[in-house]
C-alpha cells in the first residue's frame, strides 16, 4: 500500500505497521487515542502523554537527538516524525533504513489532515475520522473574543522567544481572538525587552513548555510591561496538534471567559 505524508513523500508498506516508533510527543498521544497500544514500541523522553506509555515504553532519546542504536534494536516498521520538531539530519538518516511518515502542521486544517494520514497508514481510519469530527465540531462552536486583544506568547526565556505568524501557536491564538503582536515575524524569534515594551501588547502569555514558566516569572514581565496582564498558560493546549485538540477548546473557552471580564 502507498501512503503520502505531509511532505508529499510516498511511503510504501506491505502490511499494517506492527512496530511503530514515534518521535513527536503530540503524535504519540494521538497514536494512543487511535488504540495502538500494542503496536507502539518506542517513544521519546518528551512523550509524557499518556503517562502509562511514558513509564513503560522504550525511550529512543529526545526529539532533537535520536538514539539510533536503540531504534535499531526495536526494529520498527514505521517511524513517525515531524519537520519542525525533529532535525533534518536525524530524519534523513532514518529514512535510509526505515519507512518514515513526516508531518508538517501549521494550522488546524493541517492537524486534521495529519490525523487522517496517520489513521490511514496505521489502518485506524474509523477512529481517526471520529476524532476529526469531534475536533472540527468543537472548534466550530468556539466563540473568539469580539475585539482581538494584542497578545505576546512566550515559549522561552534567556533569550525571550515568542511565537511568530507562521506557527501553530499563532493559529490557535487567532481561534481565541488574540492578536499576535509578533505575528509579522516568523517561527520563534528572539525579542528584546524593548521589543516587548514597544509591541503594544496588553496581554502576555507565558507557556508551560518548552520553557517551564512559573509564578516567579510573572513579576519579571509585569515589571517590564506594567500595563499588560501577564498569565501562565498550558502550552500543550496551544501547540499539541494531535488528540490533545479535543481538550483545547474547553481550555480556550475558560481562558476567554476570564479575558472577557477584563477587556
Amino acid at each position: 500500500m502507498e501512503y503520502t505524508d505531509q511532505l508529499q513523500r510516498t511511503i510504501i508498506l506491505d502490511k499494517a505497521p506492527a512496530r511503530i516508533v514515534s518521535l513527536v510527543p503530540s503524535q504519540t498521544e494521538l497514536l494512543y487515542s487511535l488504540g495502538l497500544d500494542e503496536r507502539v514500541v518506542g517513544i521519546t523522553k518528551f512523550c509524557v502523554h499518556p503517562d502509562s506509555w511514558f513509564r513503560t515504553k522504550v525511550r529512543v532519546g529526545g526529539t532533537k537527538k535520536v538514539n539510533f542504536d536503540v531504534i535499531r534494536e526495536l526494529q520498527p516498521d514505521l517511524i513517525i516524525a515531524n519537520k519542525e520538531e525533529n532535525t533534518r539530519e536525524d530524519v534523513a538518516a532514518l529514512m535510509a533504513d526505515y519507512p518514515v511518515w513526516v508531518s508538517d502542521v501549521h494550522h488546524l486544517k493541517n492537524a486534521l489532515e495529519m490525523i487522517a494520514g496517520l489513521g490511514a497508514i496505521t489502518q485506524t481510519s474509523a477512529r481517526a475520522a471520529a476524532l476529526i469530527a469531534e475536533i472540527r465540531s468543537d472548534f466550530s462552536a468556539l466563540k473568539p473574543l469580539v475585539t482581538p486583544v494584542p497578545t505576546a506568547y512566550f515559549i522561552w526565556r534567556e533569550p525571550y522567544m515568542t511565537a511568530g505568524g507562521d506557527t501553530f501557536i499563532h493559529q490557535m491564538m487567532q481561534h481565541c481572538g488574540l492578536h499576535n503582536v509578533f505575528g509579522n515575524l516568523t517561527r520563534y524569534p528572539a525579542v528584546t525587552p524593548d521589543d516587548i515594551r514597544n509591541s503594544g501588547c496588553r496581554l502576555i502569555l507565558l507557556s508551560s513548555e518548552p520553557y517551564p514558566f512559573k509564578d516567579k516569572h510573572l513579576t519579571e514581565f509585569r515589571e517590564m510591561v506594567p500595563d499588560a496582564d501577564v498569565q501562565l498558560v498550558n502550552g500543550e493546549m496551544f501547540s499539541w496538534y494531535g488528540s490533545r485538540l479535543r481538550e483545547a477548546t474547553a481550555y480556550f473557552s475558560g481562558l476567554m471567559a476570564g479575558l472577557r471580564k477584563a477587556y
